[in-house]
């Protein structure tokens, strides 16, 4: 066994004619060395001629020859190319045993000559991967790995620039220069953390020497430098100015790969050295942008920086669901402890639920924690948000996505966490919350103002349906009994008013009605045809229709193909036709007014259908594109004979029986068409 220089054991003879001779004997001589471009000549000589086997392995130093009994060494060091002064033999059994086990362990880990002969031959860079410890051997084979790079990506923090301006800076020069004589695309680019004035002047020094270099905030936990063939890291961190104590350096593609993507995705999330230089100079402050993709990271980092206020905590809520969640995860017991000190104060506001169990909880709430602790404040529910935002001391602002709002825990549920310190982010969603904030306090007020003001209504209302009653019956009894045509006029009068007031009575009660959503139907099943004959009937049988029409002939025309059955409430269908009716007649001064019912949301002819839609088309004024945009809310109205109810009421009648109601102009410019449709009886 050997582990030798092959240069020697070739030029000089009494040591070749040794190995020839041990060969020629039969006896198995392995010889383990580094062959490089150098010592390739003698290597092969070696393999053709005096040893049984040849490998090699990287970075040998050192010399001694093993046999079964002896060992032999040099004793001192020798220059290239001579044998040593003084030489160490020995025959002691324990320590040739030791140096055995070292030569086999070494020759496990090496690989044949012939392979590594057809590497340097064919230009095969080995794949190799190694842990270097010396400083001059780390400083020698980065500038190797830098003069032999295309391309080069570094990211150290501030203390391993120091060191590459230290010991490195005149072979990152030669990077820059390829690039600049377009030799390679991309040539030199850094990525470090910039915090302090002291770093900006290092870095500057780099920009002008021709690198680039960026900025990012959280520096990842090893330095690395990668080129298109190898890469090379640091082991434990780097002290300013100094040398690294280890270094990896390797050449396996996936080493690589893996860092080149790892440096591209830093890149593109840094800020250009130069701006980040700038600002530095200006005195502005950083600031952070976050995207948290784990939802467990994105909760654990909101209640971290709740934990960490001082003064105050806002929080949006997204909607009743998300808050429900919160006090799941225990919100309230966070709460307790970030205020416990009765410096913070947490304010939070809530979208109105629909649901009187959460709206309970939140009173209960409100009175259970006073608002020195928690101040809960009810949004209206138009203000649903697919966001929940908190702001910390008006410094930090976490943003959490709603993703799936029925979802049953807070996991689930959220999708992004975006975290900023952003000051005009951050003080933009403060001014949000605050004026929500206030709009929810006149959000209560309007509820209570609202509800005084339905049920002034609803009273006035009833009490005024007292006395209609007795007056048209008192006044048709009375018209009966006399004979005077001038009082048959007057009582005329009386009863046309009293029935108007009636009318307009039982609007407002609908309308109380629809907007408690205690409006009631009874359902049973019924002809639709009739009805509409019915409400034609009534409407050509009433005075007032002369009246509105100012004597002019107004036609309405009613001609089904089928009879149709719904399943409904007849006197709210009835209620319905008649308003549609009625409406169509006020706008119409003379023409047609066209009644339809027509089966449709299957197919034709006998296939069942789904619904009826029944249209009312008119050849009047058509509705007023001012009106258009609300017809359908309360008071829509530019008659000054309408309440501007009666679309209202029935639309709001069509809805609680499933159905639709909508209305247009016509398109040949005269008059104008409303339809509403219900589900047909099975």
């Amino acid at each position: 066994m050997n582990y030798t220089r092959p240069q020697l054991a070739i030029v000089l003879d009494p040591i070749r004619h040794a190995f020839v001779h041990a060969k020629n004997r039969g006896i198995r001589l392995r010889y383990l060395t580094e062959i490089t471009t150098e010592n390739i000549s003698f290597c092969k000589q070696l393999l053709s001629t005096a040893v049984s086997e040849l490998r090699h392995l990287d970075g040998i130093r050192g010399n001694f020859i093993i046999s079964e009994s002896e060992y032999l060494a040099p004793a001192v060091s020798f220059e290239k190319g001579k044998v040593a002064a003084r030489i160490t033999y020995s025959n002691v059994k324990e320590l040739v045993e030791e140096h055995e086990y070292v030569f086999d362990t070494l020759w496990s880990k090496a690989i044949s000559a012939e392979q590594r002969i057809r590497e340097i031959e064919e230009g095969i860079e080995p794949i190799r991967t190694r842990l270097l410890d010396n400083q001059e051997e780390i400083i020698r084979e980065i500038k190797r790995q830098n003069n032999a790079a295309n391309k080069l990506s570094i990211c150290t923090a501030v203390g391993g620039i120091q060191m590459s301006y230290n010991y490195l800076f005149d072979s990152y020069r030669n990077v820059v220069d390829k690039h600049e004589k377009g030799e390679s695309k991309e040539g030199l680019r850094w990525l470090t953390s910039i915090d302090d004035r002291e770093a900006a002047d290092l870095v500057m020094v780099f920009l002008k020497s021709g690198m680039r270099a960026r900025h990012i905030k959280n520096m990842p936990p090893l330095n690395f430098g990668v080129s298109d063939k190898e890469v090379a890291l640091t082991v434990e961190k780097m002290e300013a100015g100094k040398m690294s104590r280890s270094f990896l350096i390797s050449t396996e593609p996936l080493y690589v790969e893996h860092f080149n993507n790892l440096f591209d995705e830093l890149w593109k999330n840094g800020v250009d050295a130069s701006q980040r230089i700038k600002d530095i100079e200006q005195g502005v402050e950083t600031s952070d942008i976050e995207i948290i993709t784990n939802p467990k990271e994105g909760i654990g980092r909101s209640w971290d920086l709740i934990k960490s206020a001082n003064q105050e905590v806002l929080i949006m809520v997204s909607t009743a669901n998300a808050f429900r969640r919160q006090l799941k995860m225990g919100v309230m017991n966070l709460f307790k402890e970030v205020c416990k000190e009765g410096t913070v104060k947490i304010r939070m506001l809530i979208p109105a639920a629909s649901d009187e169990q959460t709206m309970h909880t939140i009173n209960e709430l409100s009175l259970t924690y006073p608002q020195q602790i928690v101040d809960f404040r009810i949004a209206d529910e138009s203000l649903r948000f697919r966001i929940t935002i908190m702001l910390i001391d008006k410094k930090d602002c976490i943003i959490i996505e709603t993703k799936d709002d029925f979802a049953e825990n807070s996991y689930d549920a959220m999708g992004l966490t975006t975290y900023s310190n952003s000051k005009s982010i951050v003080l933009s969603y403060v001014s949000i919350f605050e004026g929500l904030w206030k709009q929810s306090e006149l959000y209560e007020q309007l509820k209570v103002h609202d509800k005084m003001q339905k049920e002034f209504i609803n009273v006035a209302a009833h009490e005024l349906r007292t006395p209609i009653q007795p007056i048209l019956g008192l006044s048709a009894v009375l018209r009966s009994k006399t004979k005077d045509t001038d009082q048959h006029e007057l009582l005329d009068a009386i009863i046309r008013n009293a029935k108007r007031l009636q009318r307009l009575t039982e609007n407002i009660l609908d309308v109380t009605r629809i907007e408690s959503q205690s409006l009631q139907l009874k359902k049973e099943r019924f002809s639709l045809n009739e009805i509409i004959r019915n409400v034609i009937n009534d409407v050509n049988n009433q005075a007032g229709f002369r009246n509105i029409n100012n004597n002019k002939t107004v036609t309405i025309l009613f001609e089904p193909k089928e009879d149709v059955f719904v399943e409904a409430d007849k006197v709210r269908i009835y209620e319905v036709i008649s308003n549609l009716l009625k409406n169509a007649i006020q706008f119409t001064k003379e023409g047609t007014i066209t009644i339809a019912a027509a089966g449709a949301g299957a197919g034709a002819e006998k296939i069942d259908y789904k619904e009826v839609i029944v249209s009312v088309k008119d050849t009047g004024t058509g509705i007023d594109p001012e009106i258009l945009p609300r017809l359908f809310t309360k008071f829509a109205t530019k008659s000054v004979a309408g309440t501007g109810l009666g679309l209202f009421i029935s639309k709001s009648i069509v809805e609680a029986h499933g159905g639709k109601m909508w209305g247009e102009n016509n398109t040949d410019g005269r008059g104008a068409t409303f339809y509403f449709n219900l589900p047909l009886s099975k």
